[in-house]
C-alpha cells in the first residue's frame, strides 16, 4: 500500500492458520513492493491506453460501429495478450521473491505449499489461467516447489 504499508484482512487467517503461513502472505506482498509491481503495472496500463487512443484516432474516419469493434478487440486483446501475463508473471515473481525473504526472516519456506493447497481447497470457480490475473493453483503450486530449495539457502 501507499507509504510503505501492508494490511491482511481477517478473512486470510483460517487459510494462514498460523504465523508461519502469514509469513507467507507478508513474503508475497512485500515482494509485489520491493520488484516495483505496481509501477510496471501502471505503465502498461499506460501503455494499453495509448495503444488505444493511437487506435481510435486512426479508425476515427471509420463508422462508429467499426470504431467500437476494433476498440473492443483490440481492449480484449491488450488484456489476455499483454495486461493478464504481465500480472501472472508478477504473481509469480512475487511467490519466489517471497520464499526467500520469508526464509530469511526465519520461517520454513516449504510451508508455502501447504498454505496454497489450504486456498485452493476453497473450491471457487476460477476462470482458465489465460482469463485471470493470477496462476492457476497447480502452476502455482508448482513453481513454488520450484523455487523452495534456493529459499531453503536462507533458511538454513
Amino acid at each position: 500500500m501507499p507509504g510503505g504499508k501492508a494490511a491482511v484482512y481477517t478473512g486470510i487467517l483460517p487459510y494462514t492458520r498460523n504465523e508461519t503461513g502469514l509469513a507467507v502472505v507478508l513474503g508475497h506482498e512485500v515482494a509485489h513492493a520491493i520488484a516495483g509491481h505496481g509501477n510496471e503495472r501502471m505503465s502498461q496500463g499506460l501503455l494499453a491506453q495509448m495503444g488505444g487512443a493511437a487506435l481510435s484516432v486512426a479508425l476515427s474516419e471509420n463508422s462508429p460501429a467499426t470504431q467500437n469493434l476494433f476498440m473492443q478487440a483490440y481492449g480484449a486483446g491488450a488484456t489476455v495478450g499483454l495486461l493478464l501475463p504481465y500480472s501472472r508473471l508478477h504473481e509469480s515473481e512475487a511467490d519466489r521473491i517471497g520464499l526467500t525473504l520469508m526464509a530469511r526472516a526465519g520461517y520454513d519456506p516449504r510451508e508455502a505449499v501447504p498454505f496454497w493447497e489450504r486456498m485452493n481447497k476453497k473450491g471457487e470457480r476460477r476462470p482458465p489461467e489465460f482469463l485471470s490475473s493470477h496462476p492457476a493453483p497447480s502452476t502455482r503450486i508448482a513453481n513454488i516447489k520450484k523455487y523452495t530449495p534456493e529459499a531453503l539457502r536462507y533458511y538454513r
